[in-house]
């Protein structure tokens, strides 16, 4: 099975499906990773662009992706650039992958990148289009510091309906989170380790075991 993780920033994806990812990886499962945006001077350093560039590079390994698309798009600029031109980008990066499985972030998140590339990639992915990509299931996932910290909203509120056990894989995770040099946080920051834990182990009891991921179903086709 294909599975495509479609994130804005290169760690979102490792903070909300990171273990859901390990797991399928671990199962069988062939992964992909498309990386809307990236950091762009003259606001950050050559130097500091270089390190993001590695880091990305790194993660991707990490997770034994067979393809990374980088779509080099600017987090900044996310909302200003004609959605035409961000749907079609999308649609060619997800013919080319055909996933069954696409995770992506949850449209009621605080950062407004999330909302463009939740709904660009739902344009590409309407209910009758689905079956012609090949794609089976779309489920979005949970940020910390980008999805609890949005204002409370219930029409974007986040209501998990899907849980993964990633008990054997969230050390890893958050290994693999600890390679983003550049955006992890420190104690007792949201995207520390001791939070990240602590969102597992809170879904985890949800469903009984030790460490779990939660989800959201977009929209399912069988």
């Amino acid at each position: 099975m294909k599975v495509l993780a479609i994130s804005p920033h290169p760690d979102d994806e490792t903070l909300g499906c990171g273990g859901t990812l390990l797991r399928h990886r671990a199962e069988g499962d062939e992964l992909h990773w498309i990386v809307a945006t990236e950091a762009h001077g003259p606001q950050w350093s050559e130097a500091l662009l270089a390190q993001k560039a590695k880091e990305v590079d790194r993660v991707g390994k990490a997770f034994g992706m067979s393809s990374v698309n980088k779509l080099g798009l600017s987090t900044t600029q996310l909302d200003v650039t004609p959605r035409a031109d961000l749907i079609e980008m999308f649609r060619k990066a997800i013919e080319v992958v055909r996933p069954e499985v696409v995770y992506l972030v949850h449209i009621g998140d605080m950062h407004t990148d999330h909302h463009v590339i939740f709904s660009s990639t739902l344009s590409v992915l309407k209910t009758f289009y689905m079956k012609s990509l090949g794609v089976r299931r779309i489920l979005s996932w949970e940020t910390l510091s980008s999805t609890e910290a949005a204002p409370q909203n219930p029409m974007r509120a986040f209501i998990p309906t899907v849980f993964r056990d990633i008990t054997p894989y969230l050390d890893r995770k958050i290994e693999i989170m600890g390679m983003y040099e550049s955006e992890a946080q420190a104690e007792p920051l949201p995207r520390s380790a001791s939070a990240i834990r602590a969102l597992a182990r809170y879904r985890g009891a949800s469903i009984g075991v030790e460490y779990a991921e939660a989800f959201m179903l977009v929209r399912e086709v069988e």
